[in-house]
């Protein structure tokens, strides 16, 4: 699962600058339910980055029962800070 998918699935669009900051709270509940019912690696992955990005992702040991998942949220983490 893309970004771009995620995006358009959650947001009706690929553009988070073209979000209303009003949608994001509701958007952000269906992809934890979704989180919390998906079963794939990689697409819970994708959601938990995208929770992340929105400063909604639940913590490491919450969300990623194998410690790969959670060293690979935490590369992931310090990715995103280094942009900043």
């Amino acid at each position: 699962m893309d970004m771009e998918n995620l995006l358009q699935r959650y947001f009706g669009t690929t553009d988070l600058g073209q979000v209303q900051v009003d949608a994001i709270p509701m958007a952000t509940d269906r992809m934890l339910v979704d989180f919390g019912l998906e079963s794939d690696r990689g697409k819970r992955f994708a959601l938990w980055s995208l929770l992340h990005i929105l400063d909604a992702a639940p913590d490491l040991d919450v969300a990623f029962e194998d410690e790969a998942d959670r060293e690979a949220a935490r590369n992931f983490m310090d990715m995103m800070a280094s942009t900043q």
